[in-house]
């Protein structure tokens, strides 16, 4: 009997390029090939500095925003329709940071559950200072001061945890 171990994957097929643009903007530097549940969704065309997501794709709800000393983990994906998608991990206290210098992970942020919809091509972290006005993924600056926002990792699948080093 044949064991069918990739039935229903969800993978990401090329390394979309993805980086963080300026302000709340991302950047992506390729197309997109993604599968979810086996099935080839729409390609997601190379995007420059465009608008990040507003609402977690998850929860449908506005994104919750990050007081002093905390850290995140956001999950950048596509769906089927070829659209851009985010999901907000847990939200974790950091060690206390000095003014503008965000402090040291405690703990690593945990991943979201992702929508059914969604294929992951990357994800970044996000930390605060003590100086930091309030971060809220989609609308505040990435490099706002007091904000310390990790490269993204270009991703084929989710890992079993964010990488925090």
């Amino acid at each position: 009997m044949e064991k069918l171990t990739e039935r229903g994957a969800t993978r990401n097929h090329v390394s979309a390029g993805f980086v963080l643009g300026t302000t709340s903007t991302y950047t992506t530097t390729v197309t997109t090939e993604c599968v979810i549940d086996g099935v080839f969704g729409t390609t997601l065309g190379a995007q420059t500095n465009t608008a990040s997501p507003t609402t977690d794709a998850a929860t449908g709800a506005a994104f919750v925003a990050m007081g002093d000393n905390k850290a995140t983990v956001l999950v950048w994906g596509v769906n089927l329709a070829g659209a851009i998608q985010l999901c907000q991990g847990s939200i974790e206290d950091t060690e206390v940071g000095v003014t503008a210098t965000a402090g040291a992970f405690l703990k690593a942020p945990q991943f979201p559950n992702l929508p059914d919809d969604f294929c992951p091509i990357a994800y970044n972290l996000v930390r605060t200072a003590p100086s930091a006005s309030d971060f809220t993924p989609g609308t505040s600056s990435w490099t706002a001061t007091g904000i310390t926002a990790s490269v993204a990792k270009n991703i084929s699948v989710l890992p079993a945890r964010p990488r925090i080093v």
